[in-house]
């Protein structure tokens, strides 16, 4: 089994970037930058009002002259002693040399008085950015600030990596789907917290798919279906139900990662098709199936979103937690202002710890106890976090 560490590397490294495609701008959020944003134009590409009030010409009294509404495109030129009421956003007068704010203003019929110091409430051509100046690298994903300064700079669109497919299969004989468990049957917590768990990752979730304990069928799934990541939860082990890596190996696919050294979740698999299509085993224990996508599955995501993988953050572990001699512990904690503090109910069946925890706290392999851990967010999308 690989080191909990380096299969998920390897798995950010087996994942391929998705081709780069043109979008507009309302349907580019969440996705990632494929090539840098660059201004095409100045913003503001004139002086623009910054206030509603009096654009003036050198020092007061003032003669109000006329009018400059936002949209007045007609050029209005003010002398010495002059001044124009102006609407915030509005083009300033050729010979403004400042604006005096409407609450500061004074105005008895025609004169105006009110501060005006020089370049005030002004903003200059240019103030925002330059034609062709580098505002954002690719590599960025699209949040709604980001839309609104393309829009501002006047693009329409923006070429951006798409987000990957995920198709789900959970297997199991046992699994019910509705109501409780009971001798014999187990209900399925696996299946109702994948799709989340991948749109939080940034990408696309198809429906579930439910498969017995065959390998003939899951044989058909895997071959059926075009999505770039296939999940298969409950068939990664070696048992005499676990058709997972038989049917991987009828398939020609390559085992890129086969078992991990973490408690939970180490028979977890990862898989390559000869067309790019990647395979991740989930265990069937729903926290192990949980921490075996956080692990390989986010770290693939990432990739073929475009995102690099991003380090993890120390904790301290109050009282110390015990180390595994070989295998890397996923504890679920809360983060708190002392530092991270285990829920328990962490076993490889059990939801409640991680349910209400922040984050998997990471214990390295060791043969004491671990006074400090890194965190592995348990939302896929959240960035980790320094303590």
């Amino acid at each position: 089994m690989l080191p909990w560490d380096v299969a998920r590397e390897l798995a950010h490294a087996t994942g391929t970037p998705l081709k780069a495609v043109s979008k507009p701008l309302s349907d580019a959020g969440g996705l990632v930058l494929a090539s840098p944003l660059v201004s095409p134009m100045a913003v503001p590409p004139v002086d623009r009002a910054a206030m509603d009030g009096y654009a003036v010409c050198g020092g007061g009294p003032w003669r109000v002259v006329q009018h400059v509404g936002a949209g007045c495109s007609a050029p209005v030129v003010l002398t010495v002693g002059e001044a124009c009421s102006i609407a915030t956003g509005a083009a300033v007068p050729s010979g403004a040399t400042s604006v005096v704010r409407d609450e500061d203003a004074v105005l008895v019929g025609e004169l105006l008085q009110g501060p005006a110091e020089p370049g005030r409430h002004i903003r200059r051509a240019g103030e925002e950015c330059q034609a062709d100046e580098l505002l954002l690298p690719a590599g960025v994903v699209v949040d709604p600030a980001v839309l609104g300064l393309a829009a501002s700079v006047g693009l329409n669109r923006l070429t951006v990596i798409p987000q990957p497919r995920v198709a789900a299969f959970v297997t199991g004989d046992e699994l019910v789907h509705r109501g409780a468990s009971g001798p014999g049957r187990v209900r399925d917590a696996i299946g109702p917290m994948l799709p989340g768990l991948i749109t939080r990752a940034g990408a696309q979730a198809g429906p579930v798919q439910h498969l017995p304990d065959s390998r003939q069928a899951l044989i058909e799934a895997l071959r059926s279906t075009d999505a770039e990541l296939i999940l298969v939860s409950g068939s990664s082990a070696s048992g005499p139900a676990d058709h997972l890596r038989p049917a991987l190996a009828a398939l020609g696919a390559e085992l890129i990662v086969d078992g991990v050294a973490c408690r939970p979740g180490h028979p977890q698999a990862l898989a390559r098709f000869d067309d790019g299509r990647l395979v991740l085993g989930l265990p069937g224990n729903p926290l192990a199936a949980l921490t075996a996508f956080l692990t390989l599955g986010v770290a693939a995501i990432r990739r073929m979103r475009g995102l690099s993988l991003p380090a993890l953050t120390f904790a301290p572990l109050p009282g110390g937690v015990p180390c595994h001699p070989r295998s890397t512990r996923l504890v679920p904690v809360r983060v708190t202002a002392q530092g991270a503090v285990p829920l328990g109910h962490g076993g490889s069946a059990m939801l409640r710890g991680a349910a209400a925890a922040d984050a998997l706290a990471v214990i390295d392999p060791g043969p004491a106890s671990a006074i400090a851990a890194r965190l592995l967010p348990l939302d896929p999308g959240a960035q980790p976090w320094a303590v």
